[in-house]
């Protein structure tokens, strides 16, 4: 039976593609901080591919970002109206700060503009609708920065899920995080309330969050009690310099429990910081089994260690473990490529913003919740 069960889940691969290079898209950069060098990186790779503009609200930074990264030739404005009012662009990356992600993305989506957001998607729920409505609207490709869903190991985990083996799905742990990982050395645009607007749950939250409910269908989520905390973040001793105490605005933990359709629970815990090495690992809970998915010492992508389906075969007791999938090609390429793709096939968005959403939406609740001190109910309006 655990031979018939491995043999289900071997890893499944695709072949490299042919990039048609002759048909380019016209690419521009808004916000030129260290995740958009992830991007430019990435996008240097498709042959299909020219950047010719960048913006950065700090006069000549984006002068710099192109020229330490050997790109010449490059227009640079400061803002992201200028950008797209000067530029005929196909897409735009927007990596600017968590607070400004609604702004920057519908001012693009409204002038046409395809866009791939860096996640979080952006602070609250009232700005993931905007975004949605623009979209709609526009008819533009929106996909969110979720490079963890090209993972194989994370894709194994939808995969389990979607093939019944574990039966109808009730409960679900997930969370994860870090003993020391406030990010710091990027300086306090992470931290501070007026541009990061959320702390753990917007940087590393969500990714967890999407494995979790990127396995399960994406259902609605309908209640919510959260918790959040910033114990190490505004106390000087656990930060490098003390000005960064103070200036301290965000949850560096949180926790929430939610309710979603179908009378599947979540509980959901995620740190920045905490005297503990984890939270505990992620599991999904169905009537007929159980998986086990490792946690890491940081949310990098991946899982921490082999899947472990808990079943029983003929009576007995049974654990099956899945071996690591192995990964052909970079995450963070994979998803610019699949944004690149989707733009210049008019396919649908890789990551859509219809589920991301309602990832918001539960990160929205939390903060919400945690401020009420009490549940509340989660309501998205039709878009």
């Amino acid at each position: 039976m655990a031979d018939n069960i491995l043999d289900r889940y071997e890893g499944v691969f695709t072949d490299e593609q042919k990039v048609d290079a002759d048909r380019k898209i016209k690419v521009g950069i808004i916000g030129c901080g260290w995740i958009a060098e992830a991007h430019l990186k990435s996008y240097l790779k498709c042959p299909d591919v020219e950047i010719v503009a960048g913006a950065d609200l700090i006069p000549g930074k984006a002068e710099k970002f192109f020229k330490d990264n050997g790109i010449e030739n490059v227009r640079c404005y400061l803002n992201h109206k200028e950008i797209i009012d000067n530029e005929e662009l196909d897409a735009v990356s927007v990596c600017t700060y968590n607070a400004t992600h609604a702004e920057c993305t519908i001012y693009a989506l409204e002038h046409g503009v395809n866009v791939l957001l860096e996640k979080p998607m952006c602070v609250t729920l009232e700005e993931a609708v905007e975004i949605r409505k623009a979209e709609k609207k526009s008819g533009k490709v929106l996909s969110i920065g979720f490079q963890p869903r090209f993972d194989e190991n994370m894709k194994m985990v939808k995969r389990i899920v979607q093939s019944g083996e574990l039966g109808e799905i009730y409960y679900i742990q997930t969370g994860g995080g870090r003993r020391r990982g406030i990010p710091t050395p990027y300086g306090t645009s992470f931290i501070e309330k007026d541009t990061a607007g959320i702390g753990a749950m917007g940087d590393i939250g969500c990714y967890s969050l999407d494995m979790v409910l990127n396995a399960i269908g994406y259902p609605k989520p309908l209640t919510v009690t959260g918790y959040t905390s910033d114990f190490f973040g505004k106390n000087p001793k656990y930060m490098p310099k003390k000005e960064y105490a103070d200036v301290f605005g965000v949850d560096d933990f949180a926790a929430g429990f939610i309710r979603l359709e179908g009378g599947i629970i979540l509980d959901f815990r995620i740190s920045w910081a905490m005297h503990l090495d984890t939270p505990g690992d992620t599991i999904i809970l169905g009537k007929d089994a159980g998986l086990r998915i490792p946690s890491t010492d940081c949310w990098n992508g991946s899982i921490g260690g082999p899947l472990k389906i808990y079943h029983d075969v003929a009576g007995e007791r049974v654990e099956t473990v899945l071996p690591m999938a192995k990964n052909k090609g970079d995450n963070f390429d994979k998803k610019i490529r699949s944004f690149v793709d989707a733009v210049k096939y008019n396919l649908p968005a890789p990551v859509p913003s219809h589920e991301i959403i309602y990832n918001q939406a539960i990160i929205d609740g939390i903060v919400k919740s945690a401020k009420l001190g009490r549940e509340i109910e989660i309501e998205i309006p039709e878009i």
